[in-house]
């Protein structure tokens, strides 16, 4: 038979904690502090960011101290030593009027090319939720067949579709031999046609996948209570799905402001008289066909200031709306 056991030795088999309770048995069971939490993840991070650091950092660090540079062909193959010019290659460049024409174009292309590309995916992302099975499959395989096609490769069936003497386009329109990369506003509408047939099926994947995951008892309470399907999408699945738009708008405007093999291919390296130039075809063509490095750095430099003033400027408002990101 056992003997009982005393409270004095409860009390020194089971220590006391702070305030008089007794500890549970499994010990000390403190909660992590919150400055190891936020470490933790940026431990897991760190391979990721090492690479990434080695893949963008040091190139663009080169592109940036190239452009403080005269840098040509004579200093490229060693005929002549480098001369640092600090920002005379970003005065010469803000001094030329063909810079901000170029760039006033590329502003309104680019802007024109994601409103574009978001409404199509957007549209098509609502269709696959009202289709059956079958038709919902064959729209995705033609949809991500778009956006495996190499940029050149669509470049060249678009220029092909248009084309003034055998395309297909003309003849079911009956315009004759016109010639859509002739006018400088034909060409841009072309242009604009093929980045939104490429970059559409992103945006559609991923709006049909934040659709799905809305629950079907809202959008039912909303049918239920007679909003329109403009009503729906503009008042439930857009609130909803912010932050996903917000992503695909950000690589929208990323992709077309720096578009380059579209234009390239499709007006012949820049359009007649360099017309239908944007920022990225205006580097290259003052990098190496001008053989000026770099003047080509500077314009390079430019656009990923742009691109990151634009990207801070749209996420900081959205907080500003109270949007958590």
């Amino acid at each position: 038979m056992t003997a009982p056991v005393s409270p004095g030795a409860v009390d020194r088999r089971r220590p006391r904690a702070a305030g008089g309770r007794p500890r549970p048995r499994g010990g000390s069971r403190t909660p992590p502090r919150p400055g190891g939490r936020s470490r933790a993840p940026w431990l897991y991070l760190a391979p990721a960011l090492v690479v990434l650091g080695g893949l963008l950092a040091y190139p663009i660090y080169q592109l940036g101290l190239i452009s403080l540079f005269h840098y040509t062909q004579a200093q490229v193959s060693g005929g002549e030593p480098t001369t640092f010019r600090g920002l005379g290659n970003y005065a010469d460049l803000f001094a030329d009027d063909r810079f901000w024409q170029v760039l006033l174009a590329t502003v309104l292309f680019a802007a024109a090319c994601v409103v574009c590309t978001l409404a199509v995916g957007c549209v098509l992302a609502v269709l696959l939720t009202r289709v059956r099975s079958l038709p919902r499959l064959a729209l995705m395989l033609a949809a991500l067949g778009a956006w495996a096609t190499p940029a050149i490769t669509g470049s060249t069936v678009w220029l092909f579709l248009f084309d003034a003497d055998f395309g297909p386009v003309n003849r079911v329109l009956g315009l004759g031999d016109h010639s859509w990369t002739y006018g400088r506003f034909s060409a841009f509408f072309l242009v604009l046609l093929e980045v939104v047939w490429c970059s559409f099926p992103f945006v559609m994947v991923t709006v049909y996948a934040g659709i799905r995951a809305v629950p079907s008892e809202v959008l039912e309470a909303a049918a239920l209570d007679g909003a329109s399907q403009w009503r729906i999408w503009r008042s439930v699945l857009a609130p909803m799905l912010r932050p996903i738009l917000v992503v695909v708008t950000i690589q929208s405007v990323i992709w077309d402001f720096k578009v380059f093999t579209q234009i390239y291919v499709m007006t012949n390296g820049g359009g007649i008289a360099g017309q239908n130039l944007v920022l990225n075809v205006y580097a290259y063509q003052q990098a190496f066909a001008s053989s000026q490095y770099g003047l080509g750095a500077a314009i390079g430099v430019v656009m990923l200031l742009i691109l990151l003033a634009v990207t801070l400027g749209y996420l900081r408002l959205l907080r500003r709306q109270g949007e958590e990101l």
